[in-house]
């Protein structure tokens, strides 16, 4: 591994690591959309979304630009789709029915 990959990972994999970023991500692939409709689409406050994607587009796993007065939010689908299809098949293929690495279900 090269060095400084752990630090890498490790900050990518925090970004994910949040169900509600999580969720954000799922809704965005489906479709590009503002922060206001993205808060609707996930029954969330706002401020709660606004403040949650931040990281992400720090990150460069989402990306905005300007659409009129509108901020459009996007996927970079070049490097979600790929680990999204990744976890999938890890779960599929590993984790069919003994759920062992889920410590609980997210509600």
């Amino acid at each position: 591994m090269k060095k400084g990959t752990t630090i890498h990972c490790h900050r990518f994999f925090t970004n994910l690591s949040n169900p509600t970023r999580l969720a954000a991500i799922e809704q965005l692939i489906n479709k590009p959309m503002s922060v206001t409709e993205l808060a609707e689409a996930l029954c969330q406050e706002q401020s709660m979304i606004s403040h949650n994607l931040k990281p992400l587009l720090d990150c460069n796993i989402l990306t905005a630009h300007r659409e009129g007065k509108k901020r459009v939010l996007t996927v970079n689908l070049e490097t979600i789709i790929p680990i999204f299809n990744a976890i999938e098949n890890h779960a599929t293929k590993f984790c069919p029915t003994s759920r062992k690495c889920q410590k609980e279900d997210l509600k």
